[in-house]
C-alpha cells in the first residue's frame, strides 16, 4: 500500500475511497453484451439526457480535524501535527524516518530541488498531504491549508 494510501486508511477515508473508485488490483467484472440484433435502435438526431449516463458519485465528508483532535489527546506525546509532518505520521503510528517522507515525496510528485532538503521537503509534504486530504473528503480547515 502507498504511504498516502496508509494515511487515508488510518483516518478512515481508505473505504470511502476505495468504494468510489474500482481498485487496480481488483479484475473488473465481465460485462455481459447482448447480440447486436437486440439492441434497440438508437436515435442520434436527438440525443437525450438519460438515466443511464454514469452518476457521479459525491466524496464523502470525514471530519478529519475532529479524528486527529481525538487521536492527540489519546496520545501520551505531545504531537505538534497542525505543522509538523512528522509529528502528524507518528500521530497517525505511520513510519515518520526520513526514508519514509521521501517515499511520500516521490508519490505525490514533490519538485525535485525538495529532495536537496529536508526542511523544505518536510514543510512541502505537510501542506501537500493536508490539500491531498481536503481532495479526499477530509475538511481541513483555509489556515491549514
Amino acid at each position: 500500500m502507498s504511504v498516502f494510501g496508509s494515511i487515508l486508511q488510518k483516518l478512515g477515508m481508505r473505504k470511502a475511497q476505495s468504494a468510489a473508485l474500482p481498485s487496480a488490483d481488483t479484475p473488473a467484472e465481465p460485462v455481459a453484451q447482448a447480440p447486436a440484433a437486440t439492441l434497440p435502435p438508437v436515435d442520434i438526431a436527438a440525443p437525450e439526457a438519460s438515466a443511464a449516463e454514469p452518476a457521479v458519485a459525491a466524496v464523502p465528508l470525514v471530519d478529519v480535524m475532529a479524528r486527529l483532535e481525538e487521536m492527540a489527546a489519546a496520545n501520551p506525546q505531545k504531537l505538534n501535527w497542525k505543522t509538523s509532518i512528522v509529528d502528524l505520521l507518528k500521530l497517525l503510528g505511520l513510519d515518520s524516518s526520513l526514508d519514509a517522507r521521501r517515499e511520500l515525496a516521490r508519490e505525490l510528485e514533490a519538485p525535485a530541488e525538495k529532495f536537496n532538503d529536508s526542511a523544505s521537503l518536510n514543510i512541502w509534504l505537510h501542506k501537500t498531504v493536508l490539500q491531498k486530504l481536503a481532495e479526499n473528503g477530509g475538511n481541513i480547515p483555509p489556515e491549514l491549508l
